[in-house]
């Protein structure tokens, strides 16, 4: 019987976790009516189980929601995690507190990750970071040949004098696009901003760090004033802003195939 609250757990979060997923592709917004079922669910799923068969394991469940919840809402405050990005890791932690196992068992020696057995939900959270942090090999690429193929170079103006830093976080976070495409793509982030400097009335550019909704529209309109007026070129550094919540779930499936891929990785390298 123990099984049914086990595939109970993942199929429903499996489920709401795709379903938000294609929400937050589609308009970038999950609904809190996602979270506000998802969560008792889950929640209700957990404690019977465990409650039957580990009562146990209750204050190990506890403190595996508790230090999620702590990390989710850090993350939310820092500026690393969206709304959604954060509910569904605490509703994750509410479902699946510790590893169901995988599909095909732990790649690595060593068994499952200590991460994984004790708290799932930062397991989860590691494969998407790590996934997430493919793409910037992508955009890397991508700027890369770019820069072949146009003969242009990355940084021109002001930016040139931009810390190295910067420009690099900037290279695989983002690539150049038309400025008439960051006005019409609401969900594109300028990473450049500029302002005219009063003496000689040369635009001042500078690069962003964090893409943030506020001030997004301002940005836009500055940019869009300084290349109206031909101070700066019509293709400007945007970030697509690509939903975490993606990340998150494609982590969860790898993470119920294959496991913990963060503990395979370095266990592979300390072999």
């Amino acid at each position: 019987m123990q099984i049914f609250f086990i595939s109970s757990r993942v199929v429903i979060s499996l489920a709401f976790l795709l379903y938000a997923s294609w929400k937050d592709y589609r308009a970038r917004e999950v609904s809190n009516r996602v979270w506000m079922v998802y969560a008792p669910i889950a929640l209700v799923l957990s404690l019977s189980e465990l409650t039957i068969y580990e009562p146990g394991r209750l204050p190990a469940f506890g403190l595996s929601f508790g230090v999620t919840a702590v990390i989710a809402v850090l993350l939310f405050y820092t500026g690393g995690f969206g709304g959604a990005d954060s509910k569904a890791l605490m509703c994750i932690a509410l479902a699946l507190p510790f590893s169901v196992g995988t599909m095909v068992g732990p790649l690595s020696v060593l068994g499952e990750s200590p991460l994984a057995l004790n708290l799932y939900p930062l397991t989860i959270f590691s494969n998407g970071v790590l996934f997430a942090a493919a793409t910037g090999i992508y955009l890397l690429l991508y700027n890369v040949l770019w820069h072949a193929r146009n003969r242009k170079k990355f940084f021109d103006g002001t930016l040139v004098k931009e810390p190295v830093s910067k420009k690099l976080l900037v290279m695989i976070t983002s690539h150049r696009v038309l400025l008439q495409k960051l006005k019409e793509t609401w969900h594109i982030y300028p990473m450049e901003d500029v302002q005219t400097e009063n003496q000689n009335n040369l635009p001042k550019r500078t690069l962003l760090v964090v893409p943030k909704d506020e001030g997004r529209e301002e940005i836009v309109t500055r940019l869009s004033q300084a290349v109206d007026a031909a101070k700066i070129d019509n293709q400007v550094w945007a970030t697509p802003g690509l939903p975490m919540l993606i990340f998150i779930t494609a982590g969860f499936v790898v993470s119920l195939v294959i496991g913990d891929v963060v503990w395979e990785l370095i266990s592979a390298v300390l072999r």
